[in-house]
Order: C-alpha cells, then sequence, then structure tokens
C-alpha cells in the first residue's frame, strides 16, 4: 500500500511540474513526464532489494550507476546557472526558465555529452533495474531508455531551431548521453 500512495503522490506532483508540457506532445517536456514516471515505478518496485547483497556485482554496477546519476545532475545543473544564462522563449512556453539557456554550454560534461541530465535519469531508471531484474522491470527500462532517446531527439531539434547551426556543430562533437560511447 505505501508504494501505491507514493506512486500516485508522486504522479501527482509531476503532472504538476509537468502540466505544460503535457498539453503539447511537441515538447521535450511531454516525453520527459514518461521517462520520471517509469524511473519512479523501477525504485518504488526494487526498493526492497537495495540493501540485499549489496557486494553482489549488480548492486556494485547498480550503486556505481546511482552515483555516477547523482554526479551527472549535480554538474549539469551547476553549469547550466553558470554559463548557460536563460531567458524566455515565447515559442515554448512549457519550458521552465533554467531550461532556456542562451547559450550552448560546451564546458564541463557539456564537452562530451549534449544531455547530461537525460543521462543522469538513464544511470538512475538503470541502477534502479539493477537492483532487482524481472520481466516487468526488463520492460519498464526498456520504455525508459526509449523514452530518454525521444525527449532527447525532440529538444535537439528544439535546439538546432533556437541555436541554429551552432548546435548543429556542437551535435557533431560530442555524444549523446555517455562520453565516448552513446
Amino acid at each position: 500500500m505505501l508504494r501505491i500512495a507514493l506512486f500516485i503522490i508522486c504522479t501527482l506532483l509531476f503532472i504538476r511540474f509537468s502540466w505544460r508540457a503535457l498539453s503539447n506532445p511537441k515538447a521535450h517536456g511531454f516525453y520527459r513526464f514518461f521517462v520520471f514516471e517509469g524511473v519512479l515505478l523501477l525504485i518504488l518496485l526494487n526498493y526492497p532489494y537495495w540493501f540485499l547483497e549489496p557486494f553482489s556485482p549488480l548492486h556494485i554496477l547498480s550503486w556505481l550507476l546511482l552515483l555516477a546519476s547523482i554526479f551527472f545532475v549535480i554538474q549539469s545543473l551547476l553549469l547550466l546557472k553558470r554559463v548557460g544564462g536563460h531567458d524566455e522563449r515565447q515559442e515554448m512556453p512549457e519550458n521552465f526558465s533554467f531550461e532556456n539557456t542562451v547559450n550552448v554550454v560546451e564546458e564541463g560534461l557539456y564537452r562530451y555529452v549534449r544531455h547530461p541530465m537525460y543521462s543522469s535519469l538513464l544511470f538512475l531508471g538503470w541502477g534502479a533495474f539493477f537492483k532487482h531484474i524481472t520481466l516487468l522491470n526488463i520492460g519498464l527500462i526498456i520504455a525508459v531508455s526509449g523514452f530518454v532517446i525521444a525527449v532527447a531527439k525532440v529538444e535537439e531539434r528544439e535546439n538546432i531551431h533556437f541555436f541554429g547551426p551552432v548546435y548543429g556543430d556542437y551535435m557533431r562533437r560530442t555524444r549523446m548521453f555517455i562520453p565516448w560511447v552513446l
């Protein structure tokens, strides 16, 4: 019952957070909502297993992914605030101010990865997945990964429209989620 209650409460918070984006399937925030929901489900389904066999190879991999998730989100938020700047975008009213950067950030993690915040969500989802692998969790992590790719693709289209060829050049020099890999 507790997990169901937490799912409902968090879903309502995600809906509140994503309300404007959910009304526009062409916005990256629309797809991000489903990433949040999938990661939430993976965490809630697997939290009873987080500390069982904490030193097994899968749990060590899981902890490494969870730590990477924390590192990526903190670093990317700090860099966006310090370097990205922000301004309102009339054509994207569903965005939050921190998303409306006026500069292409190419420092720190952004030198290697275009979407470190989405990388963070991928790492969080896969970290939760490796805590307890089931058929349901396999389906969820595939869906989460698919939605992360979708949200990144939509955001890249938005960024090319806003930043122009500068962003296209940036895309050619960087990976989408994982430095030197993907």
